[in-house]
């Protein structure tokens, strides 16, 4: 599916450029706006990337965390390591699968959720802070020559920002 996003400052410029493209004849179920009284960035599709960051850290947790404790557990097991006197062994190799389970969330949190908050979120963000920001934003889907026709209407309303994108 084709998008053609228009950024634009207020809702009257984003009415303007509705009606512009109803009168091109683009159909209404294609155009929609995005902004206060109209959807928002969730109704469209845009995905908060923190809560996909999230999802993705419980995700690598379910099975970091058990490898980290078998991995503390059993590091501990091999070295022979007495960090603590006051455990005794078997309390040893446990505080040691503890460390590791400790590692493994902390790796799921760093890598899950970090990397996927800072690489995974795509244009939704920006989209998302503009919408945040009180402006709107006027979305055509449809395919390519509807996507050019719309282009040539929406530069004439002088849009903040014009982007299409392709999504398979």
């Amino acid at each position: 599916m084709n998008y053609l996003i228009a950024v634009v400052s207020d809702r009257i410029k984003a009415e303007e450029a509705y009606t512009a493209l109803e009168k091109a004849g683009i159909p209404l179920k294609q155009i929609m706006i995005l902004g206060k009284g109209y959807k928002t960035a969730d109704e469209f599709g845009f995905i908060d990337p923190s809560e996909k960051a999230k999802k993705r850290a419980t995700m690598m947790a379910y099975w970091l965390v058990p490898f980290g404790f078998a991995g503390g557990y059993l590091f501990n097991l091999i070295t022979g390591l007495d960090t603590f006197d006051w455990a005794g062994e078997p309390g040893n190799h446990i505080l040691g699968g503890i460390a590791g389970a400790i590692g493994g969330a902390m790796g799921s949190v760093f890598v899950g959720g970090g990397v996927a908050l800072s690489t995974d979120s795509g244009d939704a963000l920006p989209y998302r802070n503009r919408l945040n920001q009180g402006k709107y934003l006027v979305i055509v889907q449809g395919s390519g020559n509807i996507k050019n026709k719309a282009t040539e209407i929406l530069q004439k309303c002088n849009p903040e920002n014009l982007q299409g994108y392709t999504q398979n």
